[in-house]
């Protein structure tokens, strides 16, 4: 039971698989969109302060 259960859920992740992305270039959108997110939050750092 539990053999045909685990074979199903890898075919389930096999046929869900994103074949146009690699594992690389999804890691460096992510690194540049915290890097984005970072520069906007250091450019309202001090905003409090003028007011």
């Amino acid at each position: 039971m539990l053999h045909t259960a685990v074979q199903v859920a890898q075919e389930s992740v096999a046929e869900n698989a994103v074949e146009g992305i690699p594992p690389v270039v999804l890691g460096l959108l992510a690194f540049g969109g915290l890097v984005a997110a970072l520069v906007v939050t250091y450019a309202f750092r001090n905003v409090h302060n003028r007011h």
